[in-house]
């Protein structure tokens, strides 16, 4: 599983730019445009909200648990409508903004959630804190079954029979690599194109301690145990307009923003890994594995049996 400094060399070091870019509580998930890309950003993210409302019967007095919460978009959302809401989250930049905030959000390590942290739950979601679960050396040990196994047998502990719980997740698609192709750390950052192999090894080097479930069944398959499907899209298409959107806010002009990114210069000249982590970003390789088909995008609502 991705460690907190795993999280925070990601999130924490950028987190300003972050909430200058999409807002103090901006949502850093992927939004539901369901082919209407005409919508704003803002709007897209709302239709989410109200899709994981109406599938998971969520209503005032509804007790909520949203693990990974980010910036905690969805903890305010569910707050401002009357919902007993909680969110939990390792990255410790987001934390003490959620908190700041005067969110319900507590600093932890998911995996160490029971039912005695907070008491048993109506709904559960998780926005992409799935896809940090299982680590590159965990994943070539052969426990990434058993950490999902483990996983979904957790969430079903936080909640009572017919209770719903909401998973949003980046897997590997049909046209992933093979795991010993990858050149794992011996990418040439300053090429202009890139083979799959590479893309795959500059997003393990973006998001490190992560390794995606294998397609759909990759989340389905561990989760039959203790829960049965009620619906499940792609959203892949929706993730390449979102992140094309995020893209464009972080690099539209914001005069605090562009004196941040000027802090860095220093960094960037002295720094290689540094360099290296900025030079990642410019790739834009989260991108390109969508476009690729080399990863998708799964919403999956299961409901405890």
């Amino acid at each position: 599983m991705a460690v907190q400094k795993d999280l925070d060399a990601h999130y924490t070091r950028m987190d300003k730019i972050f909430r200058l870019s999409l807002g103090e509580k901006g949502a850093y998930s992927c939004a539901r445009f369901d082919g209407d890309f005409s919508i704003t950003t803002e709007e897209a993210q709302l239709k989410k909200y109200q899709f994981i409302e109406n599938k998971c019967n969520i209503k005032k007095g509804t007790k909520v648990l949203d693990i990974g919460c980010g910036w905690g978009s969805f903890v305010d959302y569910l707050t401002q409508r009357g919902v007993n809401a909680y969110g939990v989250v390792l990255a410790k930049g987001q934390a003490d903004a959620c908190i700041k905030n005067g969110l319900n959000v507590k600093h932890m390590n998911s995996k160490d959630i029971t039912p005695q942290t907070f008491g048993k739950f109506d709904v559960v979601t998780a926005m992409g804190s799935p896809e940090h679960l299982c680590s590159v050396e965990e994943y070539e040990d052969g426990q990434q079954e058993k950490i999902y196994k483990t996983y979904f047998k957790q969430i079903a502990g936080l909640l009572s029979v017919g209770g719903r719980f909401y998973c949003q997740a980046m897997v590997f698609g049909p046209n992933m690599v093979k795991f010993e192709d990858i050149p794992f750390n011996k990418t040439d950052l300053r090429k202009k194109v890139f083979t799959n192999e590479e893309l795959m090894d500059i997003i393990c080097r973006v998001f490190p301690g992560s390794w995606l479930p294998y397609g759909k069944e990759g989340l389905i398959e561990p989760a039959k145990e203790h829960f049965k499907v009620i619906s499940v899209d792609s959203g892949r298409l929706d993730y390449i307009e979102t992140i094309k959107r995020w893209t464009a806010a972080f690099t539209k002009f914001n005069f605090k923003k562009y004196l941040l990114f000027a802090s860095y210069i220093p960094a960037y000249l002295t720094n290689q890994s540094f360099r290296e982590w900025m030079r990642r970003f410019k790739i834009q390789a989260n991108l390109l594995v969508f476009e690729r088909e080399i990863f998708e995008h799964y919403r999956i609502v299961f409901e405890k049996i």
